[in-house]
């Protein structure tokens, strides 16, 4: 039996990853219906349940939701708001490569698009994730830096707990 490209390299994904055993990637991710903006996308993805713009999510997570600045599978990275980014940007990590790299699903930031399997490397000089690079497929090569705010983990927040720097596992 013939099986379409796309149900074939989805079931191929899903052999490959069992196969890995990995513990340090999302396999699949869920279909999300709605507008087809970051906000909504990472909220169906990670179950952090947040609203606004992004840029609006680090404060809003705050004695909500753990917050750190270790990349945690599942986690939302919330990029800041800047000229480039007047609302802000939210991605949600599907994959820790390295102490410098992770892996991301995000909606948007080609305008209409969902984007998986995206390389983002830390760029910081603290090695902290608060300037980030984006791989472009167009471009070959990752662009321009973009500052974050850090890590939103789908942990309840813990009373007293500190959040920014904290290694926090999702």
């Amino acid at each position: 039996m013939m099986v379409p490209g796309r149900i074939a390299a989805s079931y191929l994904a899903l052999i490959l990853a069992a196969c890995a055993g990995r513990q340090d990637q999302i396999s699949s991710l869920p279909a999300v219906e709605g507008p087809l903006e970051c906000v909504p996308y990472a909220r169906a993805v990670s179950g952090i349940e947040l609203s606004g713009d992004a840029w609006s999510w680090w404060r809003a997570a705050e004695g909500r939701y753990q917050r750190g600045t270790e990349p945690a599978l599942g986690a939302v990275l919330v990029f800041s708001r800047t000229n480039r980014l007047p609302r802000g940007h939210v991605a949600v990590v599907t994959a820790v490569e390295g102490p410098r790299e992770i892996r991301i699903a995000h909606a948007n930031w080609i305008p209409g698009r969902v984007t998986e399997d995206v390389s983002i490397i830390d760029v910081s000089a603290a090695n902290n994730w608060s300037a980030v690079r984006v791989f472009s497929v167009d471009r070959g090569g990752y662009g321009a830096t973009y500052r974050t705010d850090g890590f939103i983990y789908r942990a309840p927040a813990v009373a007293g707990a500190p959040t920014v720097g904290a290694r926090i596992a999702a």
